[in-house]
């Protein structure tokens, strides 16, 4: 049975991509059948290029600077994974094809095709809006205000759920915080056989985290004048046994 929700307003697939970019922390990258993972190494310019920082004896650097016409193929692989432990927690992949020129000893990466996979689906990127996007403004401070909503305030996490329809929280065993983002919250419904996500649209986007703690305290209100879902409420009384 899926999940039924609103999706209001909501990042597009090439600001996520480009938010990906901003909080990824590793990346792999396929060249010349060589395959190497960084940590730490790459930053994004504003236009969505890739500067890579690899060591001397990259395999990747060599290629970029002896290849001809210096411009090796390759492909880079990141993950986003939600900082709250779930099950399945990849929340998306995104892929960037393209080419590596050296530029002040580094290899630049320029994409000239983009996938991005969700649970939602695949999109191919167009590269002009992918260029044009820009990072959501919570997404470097995201990990560290889900993890805080998940440990410090599980109360407010379970109130959530009163704004959910019930049919998506039949069978819930366990709801947790999933992603956030300048539109909304996401919480992921965990069931005995699969899960779910349920989308909780802000009233308005967030610009900083001082907007999202007044967004999220709305929806708080809203929850608490809610009634509590006959789920949960089984749930409760069965856990309480």
């Amino acid at each position: 049975m899926g999940d039924r929700h609103a999706w209001t307003a909501a990042p597009s697939a090439a600001e996520c991509a480009r938010s990906m970019l901003a909080a990824a922390w590793s990346c792999t990258v396929t060249a010349h059948g060589g395959r190497e993972e960084f940590v730490g190494a790459h930053t994004v310019a504003a236009d969505g290029r890739v500067l890579l920082h690899v060591p001397e004896d990259s395999a990747l650097l060599a290629a970029a600077v002896c290849a001809p016409r210096g411009e090796p193929s390759a492909v880079l692989e990141f993950a986003d994974a939600a900082p709250v432990p779930l099950r399945n927690r990849i929340r998306a992949r995104l892929w960037l094809a393209g080419w590596c020129v050296p530029e002040d000893g580094q290899p630049a990466f320029r994409a000239t095709r983009a996938v991005l996979r969700r649970p939602s689906g695949t999109v191919v990127l167009d590269l002009d809006e992918f260029a044009d996007a820009r990072p959501d403004p919570l997404v470097t401070a995201e990990a560290r205000l889900l993890t805080h909503l998940a440990e410090a305030h599980p109360d407010a996490v379970e109130r959530l759920t009163r704004l959910v329809e019930p049919d998506s929280l039949h069978g819930a065993v366990r709801v947790q915080p999933l992603a956030v983002d300048r539109h909304g919250l996401t919480l992921r419904i965990e069931r005995a056989r699969g899960n779910g996500d349920v989308r909780l649209p802000f009233h308005a986007p967030a610009d900083d985290v001082s907007e999202l703690t007044e967004r999220m305290h709305v929806l708080l209100t809203q929850a608490s004048s809610a009634s509590c879902p006959r789920p949960l409420q089984r749930q409760r009384a069965d856990g309480d046994r």
